[in-house]
């Protein structure tokens, strides 16, 4: 009986040192941002397109206000509710303390400053996909916007997704850089792959997830259960989303269906984001949907 017992804690120590090991915050070279200047003014662009104002502003939020990042807004999912954090420039209860690669280490690698994996509730599957230049410009036209000293608050999540280095175990498992829709692109493709799988993380919402929360990938943008699973987010694949390129612009600029029937919803903030990119950025975007595989459903 002692040696079962010795036996079972030896192996009990080797299971907790693989996991701890497997799970610990993994964080590449960020020396690529070492002396790259940002431009502001790209960097409202990428702002934009990144949807950051629709997650961190408050719910309400309109014109100026939009760019107050004081963060509160809830968003429950099967796991729990997360609660979006400040991430204006005040430098004790915001981001204005960081320097541009922490900032990139956590939009592109989920890894918080101290060291601690953020929950994927931040999109860095898709934010990883990021051009370093385009996070050097969101970070420099971020530090233009107001500070707030409103303190972030604690996520609502019960035990065991509590314990965030799981969330080591579910990047290995679920997170890549690669691209959904690969091939000889054209380069308004390969923009609006860039916009839609990286910028706009259009996949987060649009691609059904796995029982822990992967996407997946086989069914891209083949519509899912809402993360708080009281609705269905719909299919965008060409197999149910029919309208002609010209249309689908035309509702990323003004709301609007080919039906008359106008955005509701979270994508009405998703519109309003979009409407503020160039005029080729939305046709990029256009393009790109008519490139993902047909699933009809």
């Amino acid at each position: 009986m002692a040696r079962m017992v010795t036996k079972l804690a030896g192996l009990g120590l080797i299971g907790f040192a693989g996991f701890m090991f497997l799970s610990a915050p993994s964080v590449s070279s960020m020396a690529v941002y070492d002396g790259l200047k940002g431009d502001a003014k790209n960097g409202e662009t990428v702002f934009w397109a990144a949807g950051c104002a629709s997650c961190h502003a408050a719910a309400d939020a309109k014109g100026a206000d939009e760019l107050v990042l004081a963060g509160g807004q809830e968003f429950p999912t099967q796991f729990g509710t997360f609660l979006s954090p400040n991430i204006s420039p005040d430098k004790t209860h915001g981001i204005g303390g960081w320097t541009l690669p922490q900032f990139a280490t956590a939009m592109t690698q989920g890894v918080t400053p101290e060291g601690t994996h953020l929950y994927p509730a931040l999109p860095y599957a898709a934010y990883n996909k990021m051009v370093p230049q385009d996070v050097a410009d969101l970070w420099a036209f971020m530090q233009t916007l107001p500070a707030s000293a409103t303190p972030s608050q604690a996520n609502k999540v019960s035990f065991p997704f509590n314990i965030r280095r799981t969330l080591g175990l579910w990047k290995r498992m679920f997170v890549t850089n690669d691209w959904v829709i690969t091939g000889d692109l054209t380069p308004e493709q390969t923009r609006g792959r860039y916009i839609a799988e990286a910028l706009a993380h259009c996949g987060e919402c649009h691609t059904p997830r796995n029982a822990l929360g992967g996407l997946d990938r086989a069914k891209w943008l083949s519509g899912a259960v809402s993360a708080d699973g009281k609705s269905k987010v719909p299919n965008i694949t060409p197999g149910k989303l029919t309208w002609s390129e010209a249309e689908i612009v035309e509702y990323l600029t003004t709301g609007f269906t080919p039906e008359y029937d106008s955005v509701g919803g979270h994508m009405a903030h998703v519109v309003e984001n979009m409407a503020k990119l160039p005029d080729s950025d939305r046709a990029a975007v256009a393009a790109y949907l008519k490139l993902v595989p047909s699933i009809a459903n």
